[in-house]
């Protein structure tokens, strides 16, 4: 009796899964759609707390810290991509060494001190550059320099360590609390990943109207202090849903075993490419595919649920599979050199969507900039340019539910499939849409030189005669574009990535938005060293947008969206993704 007793404990077991206190995580208990429900409500927060700066941050850098449009721009690109790109620090850490929970915890924490040193410069007007005098107009503002500009980059750059390490862990400890082994699971996960980008829309909403109409008609203090306070409370309520979650247990660095894996195989290949290391071969010769693949069969029935199936792709990395190393730290298994199969395929597609990512980049600096030069009156209402991404987050919001709700259970019908749209087909219509953006974005941006010119409003601070309404079809699209890819690419991360790497995994999903600011910077720099001489000016350069060569730049971006949808054309189709059979989760289908 005590023994069927204690084996349905175990069965009742999340096997590799822990509560809050580390005890094993129990069936029925921990997880599923409830503890996951916690995570979307501290998106909103997160989001909301990170995005009203960002969004605005660079009219802050121009109008408060006197910096060039361009500085500010390239400034707020650097630290975007910093914040995301430091997300796989925060998914490192969650693999290695702590679980996604106590990322989470300390990344808020230190967001939250970051925020405050912002709120405190903000405050105290010894602590900013003096502010530019309007009786002399034609003397230049003093830019920020030394210690204020130390602790505006110090507080900047703490808050992009804490973003980092929340958008690392959040999404990660949100798709962990799903079942995947069942169909059921698997569909709640999907629905997870389409609500996480509806949160992340829904912060990003009140970010671009309440908290962007604050800091422009009440000051910078109130922004700054409002994703303060948002930060802080998220911390209590991401707390509230402990007794629900349960935390995958630390396995190791999954570096660790990328870089074994492919150091023995490129010692194995050496030293068989040696004839005087012929006897050495005999003792150290690679497992072969068919031999590995006959004694996995063989020991199957003693096999954990995802154990790997050596597979003939990248059979280079086969070799990694000696029969005796020189030390036993050096031996491989199957599974590890299957998982690092599984990064080298994802890493293509992950390459591919920075091009999308660099034109997202965008919508916090040239676009805000364009509008800010336009009519942004709406009615008696006048809307501040920073509140723009209202657009696309509205369209966000609307179309998230509808995809989740009709698009996937009609496209399952017709495809009598699980997914009804893959991963990689969602992020190729994203990609579509981006090249779309970027042609309107350089028509709109024609048509508003065009007005300016005609107005005789070129060199003046006055609107142009021409509403900002325009500059909503660019966010449109591009929001549209960022719905489809980023939802997909998270998804797509967490679902194909060993196990043991997948909040790493799924931190590329930002670390493409971060390769994508990072290559915004560089791109303008490019084009303004190739476009500028001493009877040029540049394409991007000068405090006056008007006399920017914008239009041109946004066709250049459009060629290389389409030449980067070329591009992921090709990896995309020679993609396999992994089969998933009922019972165990996600196995290798056999590629060639």
């Amino acid at each position: 009796m005590e023994m069927e007793q204690e084996n349905e404990e175990q069965l009742a077991r999340w096997d590799g899964y822990v509560d809050w206190r580390n005890r094993p995580a129990l069936r029925g208990r921990h997880g599923g759609m409830l503890a996951a429900s916690f995570v979307l409500v501290v998106e909103i927060l997160d989001n909301l707390a990170f995005l009203a700066n960002a969004s605005n941050l660079v009219m802050y850098l121009s109008e408060y810290m006197h910096l060039s449009p361009s500085v500010s721009a390239n400034n707020v690109t650097n630290f975007m991509g910093t914040s995301f790109l430091l997300a796989l620090l925060g998914g490192f850490l969650s693999d290695a060494f702590f679980t996604t929970y106590t990322i989470y915890l300390i990344s808020a924490d230190i967001e939250f001190l970051g925020l405050v040193i912002l709120t405190v410069q903000a405050r105290s007007p010894s602590l900013k550059p003096p502010a530019c005098d309007p009786a002399n107009p034609n003397v230049p503002c003093q830019e920020v320099t030394g210690a204020k500009a130390a602790m505006l980059f110090l507080g900047l750059y703490i808050v992009a360590l804490g973003v980092g390490g929340i958008k690392g862990s959040l999404a990660a400890h949100g798709a962990e609390q799903f079942d995947e082994s069942t169909p059921q699971g698997r569909k709640q996960r999907s629905t997870f990943f389409n609500y996480f980008i509806f949160c992340l829309a829904c912060g990003g909403l009140i970010a671009v109207t309440f908290v962007v109409w604050l800091e422009d008609n009440k000051g910078w203090v109130w922004g700054f202090g409002v994703s303060t306070i948002v930060i802080f409370l998220s911390i209590p309520i991401f707390l509230a849903g402990s007794p629900t979650y349960r935390n995958k247990i630390p396995s190791g660095s999954p570096l660790t075993t990328i870089f074994k894996v492919l150091i023995v195989a490129a010692i194995t290949t050496f030293i068989s490419s040696t004839p005087s290391n012929a006897i050495a071969n005999l003792n150290a010769s690679p497992i072969s595919p068919t031999k590995a693949s006959e004694e996995s069969k063989e020991n199957s029935k003693e096999m954990a649920p995802g154990t790997e199936t050596l597979t003939k792709s990248f059979s280079f990395l086969n070799r990694a599979l000696v029969k005796r190393q020189v030390h036993s730290s050096l031996e491989c298994t199957v599974q590890q050199v299957e998982e690092v199969k599984v990064v080298i395929k994802i890493l293509p597609i992950f390459s591919c969507t920075i091009m999308l990512s660099c034109c997202l980049a965008q919508l916090s600096t040239f676009s805000v900039q364009q509008a800010a030069t336009m009519n942004t009156e709406l009615g008696s209402l006048k809307v501040p340019p920073a509140s723009l991404p209202f657009f696309p987050v509205i369209f966000i919001m609307i179309l998230a539910p509808i995809y989740d709700h009709f698009i996937i259970p009609f496209a399952r019908k017709v495809t009598k499939s699980e997914m009804g749209i893959t991963h990689l087909q969602r992020i190729g219509i994203g990609l579509v849409l981006s090249v779309i953006a970027m042609g309107v974005a350089a028509l709109v941006e024609i048509k508003r030189k065009r007005v300016a010119t005609n107005s005789g409003l070129l060199d003046s601070n006055d609107p142009l005669p021409i509403t900002f309404f325009w500059i909503a079809f660019q966010y449109l699209f591009l929001g549209s574009a960022d719905l489809f890819t980023l939802a997909g690419l998270m998804e797509f991360f967490f679902t194909e990535a060993p196990t043991s790497m997948r909040s790493l995994a799924t931190s590329l999903s930002w670390a493409s938005l971060a390769m994508g600011y990072y290559l915004s910077s560089v791109i303008v720099s490019i084009v303004n060293n190739i476009t500028g001489s001493s009877t040029r000016r540049p394409w991007l350069s000068g405090d006056n947008i008007n006399y920017y060569q914008l239009e041109r730049f946004y066709w250049l971006m459009c060629v290389l969206s389409a030449v980067n949808f070329l591009h992921y054309l090709l990896w995309a189709n020679w993609y396999k993704y992994r089969s998933t059979r009922s019972g165990y989760q996600s196995q290798f289908t056999h590629s060639t």
